[in-house]
């Protein structure tokens, strides 16, 4: 009997996509019928939850299978050690085809100074040598941790990336949020039209009068949008791997920069969604008297003129702001769906369909109006935390349709490794995902971390995060003060009523908070094995 064929896979990964944002996951007015027919085909996760709420850290945890804590990407900014272990490098030193196309945000794109959250500098004290200012030397200084800076990427530079790229021996990359994009994916655009300056950003849109903040009517036409150059490119690569002769399997991660901030769907997309029709969520409006001390300061901020809604960190959102946002984040969306189908229609007519894993999920969500908010932050409501993920394997017939076991981010790796064949490496912390065990035992809570540099909602710079997710309740303590969150998810799915300080809560309290440290325990670094010294 012959040996039995590794499948390929095929990842979609979105970027900040609630998982209530999809037909599948419930939402009646957007439309994916792509997606949702994964769903049909597959198992939909109900339970997932990110390692980390930020799109560099938790793209690290995919990679890897590893939490923030360990892989040492914090919090964006921080660029993934060139020499980690990465799921794509095993499958490639296994003969898979590996390739990424979109956006990868394992470095950093913007090379802009640090002015928030540096270190105290002690002014009578002499500095150590420029290599050795950090307890750990690796991505500090090194050029190749500059790859993904737009500035290397000028329409005149022939820069191009060292591959393998993180484990992708190709890999083509869409650097950037919104329209204003560069990278593979500027030159690509460069080559379609006269003048591509003219075509991006706020200042070449056309007019409109959205009450969306950071949102703008792109004049870059739908095919020649960032959604349109990653789908594009895969569908190349699925027709030169099926015409080459190659036996080998692949991996494929279709990697979409949208539905992110700055919303600047193209063309149709812009005006498929009428704000006028959506609905607000019904976390919308958190009752003032019951606003913890965090989220009651965003409001205050906004109330007092000093937010900020043109910049990356959460804020308080009015109603006609929220409806606005949803709206175009919505046509972002139906525009990516329509993409994915044009991927698996060329996975089909290629024959490539029938031995292919197909996956979908993101890497963290938005808000999206949750609590009055936009955007994200230090803040754990389920919509942030808790994402999309589907897998459909067609070699497989009897997998449930759904399930509500506890997962998420870090177990991605782990289970796609397993699917391959392949012997998980140690130091991964996911564990398989409940469709592919043979145990029914599963996770009793999911641990979410967040290191955030900048100094905001009363905290200071650099305080610490850390959330427990059970079946049943919500935990959170924060670094530097007395209090924290606790929500009984199953009679408060909305999360309004903070049950801290409540005394009928407190051995509840208590035994979250005993069982989170247990479960940073388990997270607890075990890589590298000793390698001598005694039995």
């Amino acid at each position: 009997m012959g040996e039995k064929r590794r499948p390929n896979i095929l990842l979609f990964i979105t970027d900040q996509h609630r998982a209530d944002h999809l037909g599948c996951y419930g939402n009646k007015t957007v439309r994916t019928p792509n997606i949702d027919s994964l769903a049909m085909h597959g198992t939909c996760f109900d339970r997932f939850y990110v390692a980390t709420p930020i799109c560099m850290p938790n793209r690290a945890s995919l990679m890897t299978g590893r939490m923030p804590s360990l892989h040492g990407v914090r919090h964006n900014g921080i660029p993934l050690a060139l020499e980690t272990t990465t799921f794509p490098e095993i499958l490639r030193r296994a003969g898979y085809a590996t390739a990424l196309f979109g956006k990868s945000h394992l470095q950093s794109i913007s090379s802009r100074p640090i002015e928030m959250g540096l270190p105290a500098k002690q002014p009578d004290l002499d500095d150590p040598p420029g290599d050795l200012i950090e307890a750990r030397q690796s991505g500090i200084a090194a050029e190749n941790y500059d790859q993904e800076l737009p500035e290397r990427w000028t329409p005149t530079s022939d820069f191009d990336l060292t591959l393998p790229f993180y484990g992708f021996e190709r890999a083509e990359l869409a650097i950037g949020h919104g329209d204003i994009m560069s990278g593979h994916y500027g030159r690509w655009l460069a080559e379609r039209c006269d003048d591509p300056n003219m075509l991006s950003g706020r200042e070449n849109a056309f007019p409109t009068n959205t009450p969306c903040p950071q949102a703008w009517r792109t004049r870059i036409p739908e095919e020649l949008y960032p959604t349109s150059f990653v789908a594009e490119r895969c569908i190349d690569f699925l027709q030169d791997h099926a015409c080459s002769g190659n036996e080998n399997p692949f991996f494929l991660q279709c990697s979409f920069p949208d539905p992110h901030h700055p919303f600047t769907p193209p063309g149709r997309y812009w005006d498929m969604y009428d704000p006028a029709e959506i609905d607000l969520p019904a976390t919308f409006a958190h009752p003032t008297d019951r606003q913890p001390p965090h989220l009651a300061a965003i409001h205050r901020s906004r109330a007092e003129g000093q937010a900020n809604p043109e910049g990356h960190t959460v804020f308080a959102a009015t109603a006609e702001e929220t409806r606005a946002a949803i709206a175009l984040t919505y046509g972002s969306i139906t525009m990516i769906d329509d993409a994915i189908g044009r991927v698996l229609d060329k996975l089909r007519s290629c024959g490539l369909d029938r031995d292919t894993i197909v996956i979908f999920t993101t890497d963290h969500g938005d808000f999206m109006g949750d609590h009055g908010l936009l955007l994200k932050g230090a803040l754990h409501y389920d919509g942030l935390i808790r994402v999309p993920c589907i897998w459909t394997d067609p070699r497989e017939e009897d997998r449930p349709a759904r399930t509500s076991e506890l997962c998420g981010t870090i177990d991605l790796a782990v289970s796609i490794l397993i699917a391959a064949g392949i012997q998980p490496f140690n130091g991964t912390q996911g564990q398989c995902l409940p469709l592919l065990r043979t145990e029914s035992s599963g996770r009793s809570a999911m641990v979410i971390e967040d290191n955030p540099r900048r100094s905001y909602m009363g905290f200071p710079s650099n305080f610490t995060v850390r959330t427990l997710v059970t079946a049943t309740h919500r935990l959170t303590l924060y670094s530097g003060v007395e209090w924290g969150e606790l929500y009984d998810l199953e009679s408060d799915p909305c999360e309004f009523d903070n049950l801290w300080n409540n005394a009928k809560s407190r051995d509840r309290r208590l035994e979250l908070t005993e069982q989170l440290v247990q479960q940073m325990m388990l997270l607890s670094e075990r890589s590298p094995l000793a390698r001598g010294h005694g039995p």
